[in-house]
């Protein structure tokens, strides 16, 4: 919004922003927040709340993000609210009017960020993602590809302000990787991560080609949110295969002389996971778990929303294969999601990590189907 209506005179910027605030505020119970945040204030000054750490990390988690989103809503009614005064002393005194203005445009700015936050409505969008890319089919290209769409995810998570963990990287044999997966911690992580799982479809001039000729490759994303709780998922040991082996890549002599990286591949469903990042083979196993236990959720997830789409008659297709966009560096360079139908003609803009526009447009897309 700010990005165009900051060229608009201040009163019609006004009354912008008083619609889009009305509409936010129909749609969101203060009250009901804030007694959300007192219950979980009890709760956490009750005796014995620490004894259970899991359950306590848990309530203590939820109040922070609870309480973080009452005081940016609260700051934010107040600031909508001066921007009447503000705007009146603009008409008369138009030396202060570019100081209301950049007043204005980071209201707009907030206003925006509070309607994204209004389309989290899964029940781990709140939390972290473990996001994996698998190169695909086209040999090289597609594994020096994966490590491009690699690059990119990461770039957008540190601009988004999460922290960013590479647990696993399998590097290609001559460029790139085979494949790699990293948690992003930070809030709405998983929310945001799901807009970008799918097919990723390159097409460029191979530079592993002699001649020079075009090429289509593609990478894979996945994304499944990080889970706790252990009893969310339940994992029969039986079912596992655990394997390890020698990491390879950056780390230090010590990665290098002991088999400390873990595989484990759950049988029944055939899902591999692998960390190599710890200082420990057990350290290594208790991440490659909570990988797994995340992506057996996912899985589960992905069903049950093929479930209700079919219920409501819906032809939303949330399958992992399922091309998302493409990205063309010749002998145009554009960026299209096929979802959408976003585009942007800086691809490389984009794959320097800039996907806000992309990752908005599908999860409106996405809540127009709930």
């Amino acid at each position: 919004m700010a990005g165009t209506s900051d060229v608009l005179p201040i009163p019609q910027r006004l009354q912008a922003i008083r619609g889009q605030w009305e509409l936010l505020r129909a749609g969101f119970d203060e009250d009901a927040l804030a007694r959300r945040v007192a219950e979980l204030e009890d709760a956490m000054g009750a005796p014995g709340f620490w004894d259970d750490q899991q359950s306590a990390a848990q309530v203590s988690a939820e109040h922070s993000r609870a309480t973080r989103r009452l005081e940016r809503w609260r700051g934010l009614r107040s600031d909508v609210e001066d921007l009447d005064a503000l705007a009146e002393m603009a008409e008369e005194d138009e030396s202060v009017a570019s100081e209301v203005a950049g007043q204005m445009t980071a209201v707009e700015g907030r206003l925006a960020d509070l309607e994204e936050e209004r389309l989290f409505s899964g029940r781990y969008d709140a939390g972290d993602a473990l996001v994996t890319v698998n190169a695909g089919a086209g040999g090289t290209d597609a594994q020096d590809w994966a490590e491009m769409v690699l690059r990119m995810l990461m770039r957008w998570a540190e601009r988004r302000g999460f922290s960013v963990e590479v647990l696993e990287a399998s590097p290609g044999e001559e460029a790139g990787i085979k494949s790699a997966t990293f948690r992003a911690s930070g809030e709405n992580a998983y929310g945001l991560f799901s807009a970008e799982k799918g097919v990723h479809r390159l097409v460029r001039l191979s530079p592993f080609d002699a001649a020079h000729r075009r090429q289509t490759s593609f990478a894979g994303v996945e994304v499944a949110p990080v889970v706790d709780d252990i009893g969310d998922v339940e994992i029969d040991d039986d079912d596992l295969q655990i394997d390890t082996y020698r990491a390879s890549g950056a780390g230090g002599q010590h990665v290098n002389k002991t088999d400390s990286a873990v595989r484990i591949t759950h049988r029944p469903t055939g899902i591999v996971v692998q960390c190599q990042n710890e200082r420990s083979q057990s350290a290594n196993k208790d991440t490659a778990m909570k990988m797994l236990r995340a992506k057996i959720l996912e899985r589960e997830e992905a069903k049950r929303r093929e479930e209700i789409a079919a219920e409501k008659g819906d032809a939303q297709d949330v399958n992992f294969g399922s091309q998302i966009r493409s990205y063309v560096l010749h002998p145009y360079t554009m960026v299209k999601d096929h979802r959408t139908s976003f585009e942007v003609g800086d691809a490389q803009r984009v794959l320097d990590g800039d996907l806000d526009g992309f990752v908005r447009a599908e999860l409106l897309r996405t809540a127009g189907h709930e």
